[in-house]
């Protein structure tokens, strides 16, 4: 993973540097632009500063630096909505400038300044309050900066909530030019470099779960459904209803939910279907393994199911003694120290900070249903017994899409996460992606897939380097969930078309090795259309000839 950081501030941000290269760790370099002289950084494209390249740029500003009149409102001026707008318009330009300099840029909400003064009857007031002009401000900024998908905002009250009476300080402010507490920067730091993470690939995909004394109170198999606690007006009770509405919540992020549970898988699944007040059903699960083996086991199994490997779960679990065992079993699984007491278990899920990201897609919300979908699939699979009758009984669609503003969140989410079926492995942002796309020789196509059991949604990629006679596949990505269905072979049956309609003969696809990508040159290797060139790690497809897409597989382009 690349680090290489810029801080812009208008204050001291030695504290911040240090707390985020403690989440960061070795090989992290994060370059800080002289404190208060944000607009002059900004402004001036030739400043040392820019003599870096930054995959990430934090740019945390004091609302009267960049928004002048907010000064006076401090003083109880008058305000009036278009002139607080224009300010915030003018500093929006100055970050879209910045779009093409730095990969992400990471921009903290505007707080009330720490010495202002507090007035709570006229805060709120329309046009002389203070709190008032900074909730137009930030929402103005929000609604203007919502289509660059290069720019996360991030809200700084929440930072300071954390940092608690002494998150301000007077002292450190006249001493240092410091104006927050090491806490809020310890917040912040954990905030801003989770996120980097997620948008970057590293995001944990599944919750692994166990059952008994985890997700409910009690021995299901010893006291029966009826008798487990959950929900009801038992304090224990209602703090495993609230743990599990905290992990349904997850489930609308994008993260997957599976179940590793020593237990009679019968007793188990009945408590999750009968008992009124589960909030999780087994429709909310990926994967499951209800038995009486090796944990570890089960869960290698599990993440199998998922096309997943080990470093994309997490794995929950009220035995210390099962988490030290996965712990040493299977070391890239997180198994984060659990509480003892289950009234700390939905505060402890939230406090992990290993599923941020930075956009919600509708895969996202609907991939657990996704994945649901996916057992019925492989259950038909054992039922017909013949792979080509289950592919033909699927009835699959692959709908092909140039990358547009619509698909373009989803596409770079998918582009930086998948690792399996990937040629090279690149990694773009948003912004980086569209920007690359845009050049008049490069295509970029995304495909959607659904069958008679359902939506897929958007899980494929395929970009294209034009120019001579023979194209370049630069980006061949296919979502684990995908895999081995013959989609692999519509995308470049669509890809050949595309090349030979834009007048090249040839496309070369240039594989560049990764831990986690053998899928994909093992099914480049075995594709009769690709001959493999000298340098082995080359393959080259006659456009020309026919490259039909599977006869399972119907082709629809919008």
């Amino acid at each position: 993973m690349t680090r290489k950081i810029g801080i812009i501030a208008d204050f001291n941000a030695e504290n911040l540097v240090r707390a985020m290269m403690r989440q960061l760790g070795p090989g992290a370099t994060i370059t800080a632009a002289p404190f208060g002289q944000v607009m002059q950084t900004l402004l001036q494209p030739s400043a040392e500063f820019w003599s870096h390249s930054y995959d990430l740029l934090v740019l945390w500003t004091f609302p009267g630096s960049v928004v002048a009149p907010f000064n006076d409102v401090l003083g109880f001026a008058k305000w009036s909505a278009d002139e607080l707008d224009r300010d915030v318009d003018a500093f929006v330009e100055l970050v879209r400038g910045l779009e093409g300099r730095t990969g992400h840029i990471f921009l903290p909400s505007w707080v009330a300044p720490a010495m202002s003064g507090h007035r709570p009857s006229i805060e709120m007031k329309r046009g002389i309050g203070a709190a008032a002009a900074l909730l137009r401000m930030n929402l103005h900024l929000v609604e203007r900066l919502d289509a660059s998908p290069a720019v996360v905002l991030f809200n700084t009250e929440r930072w300071l909530q954390q940092g608690g009476p002494g998150a301000f300080s007077d002292k450190l402010w006249y001493l240092s030019k410091t104006p927050y507490s090491k806490s809020v920067f310890d917040e912040a730091a954990r905030d801003l470099v989770a996120t980097w993470r997620g948008i970057s690939g590293h995001r944990r995909k599944v919750v692994i779960l166990d059952l008994d004394h985890t997700l409910w109170g009690g021995t299901v198999g010893d006291l029966g459904w009826e008798a487990i606690q959950l929900g009801g007006h038992d304090p224990v009770g209602e703090a495993y209803l609230q743990f599990q509405k905290e992990l349904k919540r997850l489930t609308r992020e994008g993260v997957v939910l599976a179940v590793v549970s020593k237990n009679e898988e019968r007793a188990a699944l009945e408590a999750i279907e009968k008992h009124p007040e589960m909030i999780l059903r087994a429709h909310d699960f990926a994967a499951w393994r209800i038995n009486w083996k090796d944990k570890a086991r089960n869960i290698v199994e599990v993440m199998n199911d998922l096309n997943l490997g080990p470093d994309s779960a997490v794995f929950l679990d009220d035995s210390q003694h099962e988490r030290s065992r996965i712990r040493q079993a299977l070391p890239d699984v997180l198994v984060p120290e659990w509480p003892s007491d289950p009234l700390d278990y939905a505060k402890a899920l939230r406090e992990l900070r290993c599923f941020e990201s930075a956009w919600i897609t509708d895969e996202d919300r609907t991939r657990s249903a996704m994945y649901a979908s996916d057992r019925e699939r492989k259950a038909l699979q054992i039922e017909l017994q013949s792979i080509e009758k289950w592919l033909e009984m699927l009835d699959l669609e692959v709908t092909v899409a140039p990358l547009s503003a619509h698909n373009l969140e989803r596409a770079s989410q998918l582009l930086n996460k998948t690792n399996q079926m990937n040629l090279t492995t690149r990694r773009l942002s948003s912004h980086e992606l569209a920007t690359w796309g845009a050049n008049e020789n490069h295509q970029i196509w995304t495909f959607g897939v659904k069958d008679k059991l359902g939506d897929y949604g958007l899980c494929g990629i395929a970009s294209v380097a034009l120019g001579g006679a023979r194209a370049e596949l630069v980006d061949f990505v296919l979502s684990c969930r995908a895999m081995g269905r013959g989609i692999e072979e519509a995308i470049i049956s669509v890809v050949a078309q595309k090349v030979r309609a834009a007048g090249g003969d040839g496309l070369t696809a240039s594989y560049v090795a990764t831990k986690k990508n053998t899928p994909c040159v093992r099914w480049f290797e075995q594709q009769s259309p690709f001959t493999r060139q000298s340098d082995g790690q080359t393959f080259l497809l006659d456009v020309n000839r026919d490259v039909p897409p599977p006869r399972h597989i119907r082709i629809t382009l919008s």
